[in-house]
């Protein structure tokens, strides 16, 4: 997975990084001037074998979802979908990272949050998610993901996601794990206002800003 990263054009960004982890089947697009690459080498057959025994930075946290996203024996059984309640299962949870599959509708939306401490990444195996990135001062952005693509994030993003396709299918991964999460309601004058939340409780809005 090193000859990945390294063509990976540019710095990564203080905001979410994003390239593509695979071919996309249908084309990504971005409404956003984020680079978009192709990575390159084979994908490890065994993601969670040889992590190593400290915090990831957001490089190798895009590796793993891309390499757990090309091994669809560790998470294609846990696919299903519910309009109400999001569906999503933990694959691996160590003390340095943990990883999960999700899957989306284009009811579920997780509402504006944060990932405490954490840096993340996400890569869409199946359909297609939009990213929403907030802003204050003016409309917020909008970047549709689609399958075969990814992106990496550090603890400072605030972001919302929501399912555009109907059998949405995504991976995540965090590190440190996650242990609390930030959410956020936004008043109509734009104020922000953070609650504590746990890993374990689904995200959901608490607004209706988008």
């Amino acid at each position: 997975m090193t000859a990945a990263s390294e063509r990976v054009e540019g710095p990564v960004a203080d905001e979410a990084t994003v390239i593509a982890a695979r071919p996309a089947t249908d084309g990504v697009p971005a409404r956003s001037a984020r680079p978009w690459v192709e990575l390159a080498g084979a994908p490890s057959p065994a993601p969670f074998a040889g992590l190593p025994d400290r915090d990831l930075d957001r490089r190798e946290l895009l590796e793993l979802v891309s390499a757990v996203a090309a091994s669809p024996q560790l998470w294609q059984e846990h696919v299903a979908y519910d309009d109400q309640n999001r569906h999503y299962v933990s694959l691996h949870r160590d003390a340095h990272v943990d990883v999960w599959v999700l899957c989306w509708t284009p009811a579920n939306d997780t509402g504006w949050h944060d990932h405490d401490i954490s840096s993340g990444a996400v890569a869409v195996v199946e359909g297609c998610l939009t990213e929403h990135n907030l802003s204050l001062a003016q409309p917020s952005l909008a970047t549709d993901v689609a399958a075969g693509a990814a992106y990496a994030f550090g603890p400072d993003h605030i972001h919302r996601l929501t399912g555009r396709d109907a059998g949405s299918v995504s991976i995540h991964a965090y590190s440190p794990p996650l242990w609390r999460m930030g959410q956020y309601a936004v008043s109509p004058s734009g104020m922000l206002h953070r609650t504590s939340v746990s890993y374990a409780d689904e995200l959901r809005p608490l607004d209706d800003m988008i």
